[in-house]
């Protein structure tokens, strides 16, 4: 109910074209905007940045 409205599961995807996805929560009240997070992509073997997707 308020759990799946204030913390969504959302899909972060690469930027360095791979396909490469992570998922995690996020809170809504503190980041209402796409997050964006430089995390690791296996695929390149370097961190890049990994936005949100809808």
């Amino acid at each position: 109910m308020a759990r799946t409205d204030l913390r969504p599961v959302i899909k972060l995807r690469s930027t360095a074209g791979t396909g490469h996805t992570y998922v995690t929560r996020k809170n809504r009240r503190n980041d209402p905007d796409r997050l964006v997070l430089r995390k690791y992509d296996p695929v390149v073997r370097r961190h890049v940045e990994f936005r949100e997707e809808r």
